[in-house]
């Protein structure tokens, strides 16, 4: 078993990446790779550089890649150092003096609720892929669960009676999140049609061939109304995510409860939602305080 392979193993079950997050890993190693080995004949990449990292880097900018792309590249070069120092393959990492590049801070613009009323509303179902579309889009709202999670959902994850789903995220770990009975009707409506092809797959989400559904078919999913009924330029399952966080805390929910409902493990990745939040209270305040009144 080569180095790179004995990596990936113990992403998978030590640390339990998904699969998602397993293939993103492989292709940025890879890239580097076959950088080093073109520019610099180097086979191994354990043994490359400060120097090499940074005219890797230098030709990733240069070909125009984000710095926040940049940026997970040198996360998985980080984890793959860290994990060669582990089982002393290396005496030092080369990533030490390496900083991460300066990324704005933009969070992306969440839906207004009138605009998820009016998408909600115009889901209209006709046929096995309307039914799963319009399920895609209430469970992505109703729970703020993430692309990668709704995907490994299974049927017996949802629990009709107590209006209850187990969402499986990042490192396995497991929360539950309450549903309403709305999403039970839908979720009754697509398992028809899903029953209806002759599908014997546990998955939730499946494609006309019985298949588990991929990224690329629930961000089609959304898009594909969000972008005929709203003005927003961002209309991707994520911006679901930020819509779901965004209207609990505008409602008065618990910052907290919000953390465990996304399944973050700190506090401070759900307090980004709350700029959205501050800036709701400012409208209301200008709007309503009777000292700002023209």
């Amino acid at each position: 078993m080569t180095l790179l392979e004995s990596f990936y193993e113990y992403l998978s079950k030590e640390k339990k990446y998904s699969e998602h997050t397993l293939i993103a890993y492989k292709d940025d190693l890879s890239s580097f790779s076959h950088y080093l080995m073109t520019n610099f004949d180097r086979k191994n990449i354990e043994y490359s550089n400060f120097q090499e990292l940074r005219s890797w880097i230098a030709e990733l900018s240069g070909n125009k890649i984000s710095n926040k792309s940049i940026n997970r590249k040198l996360t998985s070069l980080r984890t793959f150092f860290r994990f060669c120092l582990k089982i002393k393959a290396i005496k030092a990492s080369p990533m030490q003096e390496l900083k991460s590049l300066r990324t704005p801070k933009n969070l992306n613009t969440p839906f207004s609720v009138d605009e998820m009323k009016k998408v909600l509303d115009a889901l209209v179902v006709k046929d096995f892929e309307t039914a799963r579309q319009k399920l895609i889009i209430e469970l992505l709202y109703a729970t703020g669960m993430r692309r990668a999670e709704l995907i490994e959902l299974k049927e017996n994850d949802l629990d009709c009676e107590n209006l209850l789903v187990k969402v499986k995220g990042k490192r396995n770990k497991e929360r539950i999140i309450p549903i309403h009975n709305r999403i039970i009707e839908s979720l009754k409506i697509y398992l028809a049609y899903k029953t209806e092809l002759g599908s014997h797959n546990d998955y939730l989400l499946v494609t006309r061939k019985d298949t588990k559904v991929y990224p690329g078919l629930i961000y089609k999913s959304v898009k594909d109304i969000f972008s005929h009924l709203t003005t927003k330029s961002k209309t991707s399952p994520h911006v679901l995510r930020h819509s779901f966080a965004t209207h609990l805390l505008n409602n008065g929910s618990d910052l907290n409860a919000v953390k465990e409902l996304l399944g973050h493990e700190s506090l401070s990745s759900t307090e980004i939602y709350t700029h959205n939040s501050i800036e709701q209270l400012k409208k209301s305040y200008g709007k309503n305080h009777p000292r700002n009144a023209k």
